[in-house]
């Protein structure tokens, strides 16, 4: 029974970065390639030990190393990215990345045969058997398990706008689904997902996730795949929300957010602050919302009165938390828009491509 530990909260502000890809074919389209990239032939270097598959032989997950120094995440998180393309391309295949990859047809391919996915897809099966979903999780040190589930807490209105400005999933199984992000309602139906309650403390969390294990819900706290967690092994807060990109920079202006917005909140807890008590429901909606309109999106605010727009979050936070590279995001054709326009005028081909990492 793997469960974590309120000790591993021992420190603040360390980053870790997880992206999750695709290995395709030369033209773009899924390929089973993890046994040659993973099994047959682990890479070595910065990419050794930091290299997993997902549930499909299609999907792959990598991780920065420890980041002690926020201003070593953009060589980092590159790092690793061109570590995998070299890798991919040394056994024939290239990487890509979306939310979803949009040529993806869950019946024709292929899942993983690890154990751990196998008991999934029994235990959960169609949710699982169609997920095909690639995120980017974003993990921040706290130095104290109650801050953190505090501070993952008072996140949680925050995660909706995130959604909102990485929204990179239009197309699913074939055919376009209308939605700007569907990973993310793809994702949501497992269980597990979703927006989290509101935790008391650290204890409630711990609390649940012991239970989730004794009675045979989970096999272990990774299975639970919430939006936000105190991650009890890692001792960080984890962000789960945002879809994959292709873009580096865009991946990177996440994690400068979401790096300085931690800080804030750990520093208003730390400053005695109550927190917020807005209801889940509302929560779900923002969400919703984030799915559907991406860009276009406007939010409940935080008091539940009126709306805020995504541009009027964007410019707030970035000025507030004096970080810049939401606004470029936010100024910039949105993954959602861009793939629906190169699908249109162009082909599904050509999208495969541009998805693809350099």
């Amino acid at each position: 029974m793997e469960l974590g530990s309120a000790d591993a909260f021992d420190r603040m502000g360390t980053l870790g970065v997880e992206e999750e890809f695709y290995i395709v074919d030369s033209d773009g389209y899924p390929a089973s390639g993890i046994s040659d990239l993973i099994y047959d032939d682990p890479p070595e270097g910065l990419l050794g030990d930091r290299i997993d598959h997902e549930l499909f032989k299609f999907t792959v997950e990598t991780q920065t190393p420890l980041i002690e120094n926020p201003s070593e995440a953009d060589e980092l998180v590159r790092a690793v990215r061109e570590a995998l393309v070299s890798h991919a391309a040394d056994h024939g295949y290239r990487i890509a990345a979306a939310g979803l990859h949009p040529a993806a047809k869950w019946r024709e391919l292929d899942h993983a045969t690890k154990p751990r996915y196998k008991s999934q897809l029994d235990r959960i099966q169609y949710p699982q058997h169609r997920n095909t979903t690639a995120g980017l999780h974003v993990h921040v040190g706290v130095d104290d398990p109650d801050k953190a589930t505090w501070i993952a807490n008072e996140l949680r209105w925050y995660l909706p706008p995130l959604l909102a400005l990485s929204a990179n999933s239009p197309f699913w199984n074939g055919f376009d689904t209308g939605l700007s992000s569907a990973r993310a309602k793809i994702f949501e139906n497992l269980p597990n997902t979703g927006m989290p309650s509101r935790f008391e403390d650290f204890e409630a969390y711990q609390r649940f996730e012991r239970r989730m294990v004794e009675h045979g819900s989970i096999e272990d706290r990774g299975e639970l795949w919430y939006d936000v967690r105190p991650h009890t092994g890692h001792g960080t807060v984890e962000v789960r929300t945002p879809d994959a990109q292709s873009d580096p920079e865009k991946t990177l202006a996440f994690v400068e957010y979401v790096h300085a917005l931690v800080l804030d909140l750990a520093a208003r807890y730390e400053d005695g602050e109550s927190g917020t008590a807005i209801r889940r429901e509302l929560l779900d909606e923002n969400k919703w919302r984030a799915t559907r309109h991406g860009h276009d999106a406007s939010f409940i605010a935080l008091d539940g009165e009126g709306t805020v727009s995504l541009e009027q979050f964007v410019i707030e936070e970035c000025d507030r938390l004096d970080v810049d590279g939401l606004k470029d995001i936010f100024d910039a054709e949105s993954g959602a828009e861009r793939q629906r326009r190169i699908h249109a005028d162009e082909s599904l081909d050509t999208l495969c491509n541009v998805l693809c990492l350099n």
